[in-house]
């Protein structure tokens, strides 16, 4: 079994007035393929942070952040842009699709950005729609689909380009508690099918339990596992 993150030592500030904020202190962390691993803590506690710096979106001010044996810190922005296209997938709190872009276009377009032609990005979109359940509301624009509908098809986004690791920040936070049951049941199965390495960061203790390992995040560290009962 490959590793697929090995995070070592991080630390992390930022500036609050005349003073410096630490939010990771020392942070490590180690996944390997196929894990699906649960972080949980108190809003401000740096869980987003850590998932920004996972994904290359940020840099931390000491430490080593190795993804699928690659150190982030020795890829320039252009680099580090390209390989987070080709293999991490992302899904937030916020859907942040397109608003003036059906369903279909809204998955297609990081096959677009790189540079696969549509008569090719349009038959991956549609089957991962399918996948997730939309392939009746492809055509719809974002304005046109309920919250949970919306999430799914940024999951399906997050997915289109064959990712091997998915960072998830509150997937769950913007629905209400059924359609987030139903999302947990789907992240649960797209991680299976996908044979992904899924970091999923939440407050919702259900959510939680879909992961094979939870940590909670405090003091800039992570604390010992925590023991959670399945995901019904």
């Amino acid at each position: 079994m490959s590793r697929i993150i090995d995070v070592r030592e991080i630390h992390k500030s930022y500036r609050s007035g005349e003073q410096r904020l630490e939010v990771l202190a020392g942070l490590s962390l180690a996944a390997d393929e196929g894990e699906m691993i649960g972080i949980t803590g108190v809003s401000g506690s740096g869980k987003s942070t850590l998932l920004h710096l996972l994904g290359g979106m940020d840099r931390p001010d000491h430490g080593s952040i190795g993804i699928l044996g690659q150190e982030l810190s020795g890829l320039s922005r252009p680099e580090m842009s390209d390989f987070r296209n080709r293999t991490i997938g992302f899904v937030f709190q916020f859907h942040h699709l397109l608003p003036e872009f059906t369903a279909l276009e809204n998955v297609m377009m990081p096959l677009l950005l790189r540079g696969v032609l549509q008569t090719e990005a349009a038959p991956s979109a549609a089957a991962i729609l399918a996948e997730v359940g939309l392939d009746k509301r492809s055509l719809h624009r974002p304005g046109e689909l309920s919250g949970g509908e919306q999430q799914r098809v940024a999951l399906a986004r997050a997915l289109i380009g064959n990712p091997r690791l998915l960072l998830a920040d509150e997937p769950t936070g913007n629905v209400d508690p059924q359609t987030g049951q139903a999302i947990g049941v789907l992240l649960k199965g797209l991680h299976a099918r996908h044979s992904l390495t899924s970091i999923i960061v939440t407050h919702n203790e259900k959510l939680a339990r879909i992961c094979s390992r939870v940590y909670r995040l405090e003091n800039g560290k992570l604390n010992d596992e925590l023991r959670m009962t399945n995901y019904e």
